[in-house]
């Protein structure tokens, strides 16, 4: 069975051991409250544990290269041995792949533990060490101290109180998508996620988990998932069907609705059912449906009391991203994906060649989290003046919307379906999208992201799952955790505040050059 993840990798001074400027004494190394504790219990599991630490002080001439290695010396003494120490020596004026926050370091870490930064988890205690690892496409734990900024905090995909409580979730987040008694095997599994474009995308990973274990996956969806339903590999047959319950504009519930409803759900032969729904969802009334068209099993999630309609009730903790809250559903029921699934997001598109462009999406699927139209238009100008070629898309009721921030300084890719949208996307260099669905496409499709983030939802569970990113927009802005979908603060200030010179830098963060400005690089 494939594991969550496969290496932890650690932030050294702060993190491990207590914060010493510029230490080259090994006697002065102190390690943090909990540590070896922390680092035994996550070694105990089988996880693979690296460092990864920026050391300017090589390059400052404060300390020596066999001082540093006494020191490194030291703290494996106390904590125990590490699979690989990654050590940047310059400072911030060497521009550099490997100083934090660029991902150098988690990606050279990854490679040295014999995995990929998709299967790392970065821990370390303020921002420099959460952008690269986001960067880089790993998971980041934040774990703050005295010197750790409160923008830091509120930006980090995930928080600990310290070490002990970070090995604790990621040993929980490790279970969560582990069978508890094995992978099981099944006839026709019916899945079922009635929600948007972005929601079937982050669920691939658990209904692979079950395609895996089944003879025959049935996915019943709504509408407004079609599209990305149909890209998802595993699936063999689809059922459209608008479940008042969850769908945004409900029909109304009467005996014609539930008598056609359960004949089509009786017509499939399910053997049985595992229902994914998002935090706010209930799964009853859909179980109910499913028991009287015959289905003798069903897995689902449920805070509620089920009775007798749910075989398997599953939890999931607050704050689990939605892929892997999805994972765990699908271990819940027993099933999980095979060990040649790296567990991120897929979709079928074929073959696309790389391209060099840049993909704007100005659109997003609720109001609140969509960047304002004229900051997007200044974005796209400025990527155009620093050499990039764009291309702005947007769906069928997004083309005057394209259009305006397209404008002179780039291409209008025209109206786009979800697969046409998907090979463009692969195609790409880069993305920059708010939190909508094709930021998750683009996940799917490989293709990294800047992600224009209004924090209306928890970035950890909804953000960019296992792809290189760099996360904008004020993350402790008014609107934090409302779950709004039109704005509440007047200008849209999470995302209104994104300057294009954030984009570009974020663009350079994650590799992506524009072709006049690596020519003339290459040149010099």
């Amino acid at each position: 069975m494939s594991a969550l993840y496969a290496a932890v990798l650690f932030d050294r001074d702060g993190t491990l051991i207590a914060d010493v400027p510029y230490n080259g004494d090994p006697g002065l190394v102190r390690p943090m409250p909990g540590a070896r504790d922390a680092l035994d219990r996550l070694r105990a599991a089988g996880l693979r544990l690296g460092v990864v630490t920026n050391q300017s002080g090589l390059a400052r001439g404060r300390f020596t290269a066999a001082q540093l290695d006494a020191v490194n010396a030291r703290v494996e003494e106390l904590l125990g041995p590490f699979g690989t120490w990654q050590i940047c020596p310059h400072d911030d004026t060497a521009g550099c792949r490997c100083r934090k926050p660029a991902p150098g370091l988690v990606e050279d870490a990854a490679a040295a533990l014999g995995t990929v930064p998709q299967r790392c988890v970065v821990v370390g205690d303020i921002g420099r060490d959460m952008v690269a690892a986001g960067a880089a496409g790993a998971a980041g734990i934040l774990v703050p101290t005295g010197v750790t900024l409160a923008p830091e905090i509120a930006a980090a995909p995930a928080v600990a109180a310290g070490l002990a409580d970070a090995a604790s979730l990621i040993l929980e987040r490790q279970a969560l998508v582990t069978p508890a008694a094995g992978r099981r095997r099944a006839g026709t599994v019916l899945v079922v996620r009635a929600d948007s474009a972005g929601d079937l995308l982050l669920t691939g990973p658990g209904i692979r988990a079950v395609a895996a274990g089944a003879e025959r996956v049935v996915l019943l969806c709504g509408p407004r998932g079609r599209g990305a339903a149909e890209l998802l590999p595993g699936v063999d047959e689809i059922i459209e069907a608008r479940l008042p319950w969850i769908d945004p504009d409900p029909s109304p519930v009467d005996a014609a609705f539930v008598g056609g409803l359960t004949a089509r759900l009786a017509a499939i032969g399910a053997d049985e059912a595992v229902v994914f729904t998002s935090f706010h969802q209930s799964a009853l009334p859909l179980a109910l449906l499913l028991r009287a068209a015959g289905v003798a099993r069903i897995t689902a999630v449920s805070d509620d009391y089920p009775g007798s309609l749910l075989d398997v009730r599953h939890r999931v903790p607050a704050g689990v991203p939605e892929a892997e809250r999805a994972r765990s559903v699908a271990a819940a029921a027993g099933f999980a994906l095979p060990e040649t699934d790296d567990g991120g997001l897929r979709v079928d598109v074929g073959p696309v060649p790389a391209g060099a462009y840049v993909v704007v999406h100005p659109g997003a699927s609720v109001e609140a989290r969509s960047c304002p139209p004229a900051t997007m238009r200044a974005i796209v100008a400025a990527l155009a003046a620093e050499g990039h070629e764009v291309l702005v898309t947007g769906g069928p009721g997004e083309r005057d919307l394209a259009a305006f921030v397209a404008g002179d300084d780039a291409t209008d890719a025209g109206p786009t379906g979800m697969a046409g949208l998907a090979r463009l996307l692969a195609g790409a260099a880069c993305a920059v999208v708010a939190n909508t669905g094709p930021a998750h496409l683009a996940a799917a499709v490989g293709t990294p992201v800047v992600s224009l983030y209004a924090p209306t939802v928890p970035f950890g569970q909804w953000g960019p799952y296992r792809v290189p990113y760099v996360r904008l927009g004020d993350p402790a802005a008014a609107c934090r955790d409302t779950r709004a979908t039109r704005c509440p603060v007047a200008g849209h200030p999470c995302l209104s505040s994104i300057r294009p010179a954030d984009v570009l830098a974020a663009l350079r963060l994650l590799g992506v050059r524009a072709p006049a400005t690596h020519t003339e690089e290459v040149a010099a």
